[in-house]
């Protein structure tokens, strides 16, 4: 009996050995093999192709008899487009593509800013700092059309407008805490970081005011632990407004689009980081 569970394990550990690991790597969909590209609410037939009972036809003309696995997955496709109609709809124009890079980015940027200026008008009060994290922005923004399931894919949790009032002195350590571990996104402050120290802090222009108190816009996934910040912590008001994050951003690029406007914004180099050390090495 020992023998036959001697073996049975020593199997398990040949198979688990010699496993091989499956690796993802995600493919945009570039029309290489069919034409298929990634459609609107109003060229599904264009992006997409077109089928029958019998036959797919694809963008680029090519056909697939319903036989093939392209058959099924086309008609699987194709079939949910009236439900997908809502989320394909134009709108709005980003005049580049903005992507998410470390420690500042357009779209990092772009994102907080607007942020403290819903947390400014939910309040009431003035909003002199913001934080949010970097894994909160999902995708980046694409270049042209904006459609509605870019927003929603960009900001698809469901994480809660909050408006903080903290001392300056916690602001400091928050700050500090982000310089030693990892950078996130922030607002109307510009920080500079060296060797995993925070060397200078302003907030509007200002050196921070540990005595002071500041109005602060936030996520409520940061408040208690989230990305091992706690910016909740000593906080002398808060308050959890009921909005979500797609309910402030997707409302934002709508109203641009109605004044005409495009999406786009610049970095403004609020945060500097410096590392002497591996340059020491050298």
């Amino acid at each position: 009996m020992k023998r036959i569970i001697l073996i049975a394990l020593a199997s398990v550990l040949v198979a688990s050995c010699c496993r091989e690991s499956i690796k993802w790597t995600m493919t945009s969909m570039n029309s290489t093999r069919t034409g298929v590209i990634a459609c609107n609410a109003d060229n599904v037939d264009q992006a997409l192709g077109t089928i029958d009972p019998e036959n797919y036809t694809a963008p680029n003309g090519r056909t697939f008899g319903k036989e093939t696995s392209t058959y099924k997955v086309a008609k699987a496709l194709l079939a949910v487009q009236p439900q997908m109609a809502d989320l394909k709809k134009v709108v709005g124009y980003s005049t580049r593509e903005m992507i998410r890079t470390y420690p500042e980015s357009e779209i990092g940027d772009w994102f907080i800013d607007e942020l403290m200026r819903a947390a400014e008008k939910k309040s009431g009060k003035h909003v002199s700092f913001g934080v949010t994290n970097f894994g909160g922005i999902r995708v980046d923004m694409p270049a042209g059309d904006i459609l509605k399931d870019d927003i929603v894919s960009m900001f698809p949790f469901k994480n809660n407008l909050c408006y903080l009032e903290l001392a300056g002195k916690d602001i400091r350590a928050l700050l500090e805490q982000l310089a030693a571990t990892k950078w996130q996104v922030v607002g109307g402050a510009r920080c500079v970081v060296k060797d995993g120290k925070l060397e200078s802090v302003e907030i509007e222009g200002q050196p921070l005011d540990d005595n002071r108190v500041y109005g602060v816009a936030t996520i409520s996934f940061l408040l208690n632990g989230g990305d091992g910040l706690f910016v909740a912590r000593n906080a002398k008001k808060l308050d959890i407004y009921p909005e979500y994050l797609i309910d402030i951003m997707l409302p934002y690029v709508q109203e641009l689009t109605a004044q005409g406007k495009p999406v786009e914004y610049s970095k403004d180099g609020r945060i500097q980081i410096i590392e002497t050390k591996n340059e020491s090495a050298e």
